[in-house]
């Protein structure tokens, strides 16, 4: 029953910065943790950050200092801040929420971030 929605990706240029939205519909009151993954071609889709409903975050080491996840649940919104983009980072980033009941699990559409050098 939940939905996610995710955008703000594009194309920038190497240091510069993006922001994502994921935008959470449905049965709001199932979700627990969210997190930011993201997949670049021929690799395998890792973690990029968490946050937990009450606001604690953790960060894949490749991105510490440079990405800041956050939500606002009020706007059922989890964000994802992205500063001194590299062209490492391109990749199709997808928004995750961990959910009380079945499926447990769900995931956004993707949006993809390309970053330019």
């Amino acid at each position: 029953q939940v939905q996610l929605v995710e955008s703000g990706g594009g194309l920038v240029q190497a240091g510069e910065s993006l922001s994502l939205s994921c935008a959470a519909s449905g049965s709001i009151s199932s979700i627990n943790n969210m997190s930011w993954f993201r997949q670049a071609p021929g690799k395998q889709r890792e973690l990029v950050a968490v946050i937990t409903s009450g606001g604690s975050t953790n960060y894949a080491d490749s991105v510490k200092g440079r990405f800041t996840i956050s939500r606002d649940n009020a706007k059922n919104t989890v964000y994802l801040e992205m500063n001194s983009l590299k062209p490492e980072d391109t990749a199709v980033y997808y928004c995750k929420a961990q959910l009380r009941i079945f499926p447990y699990t769900k995931w956004g559409q993707g949006t993809q971030v390309t970053v330019s050098s």
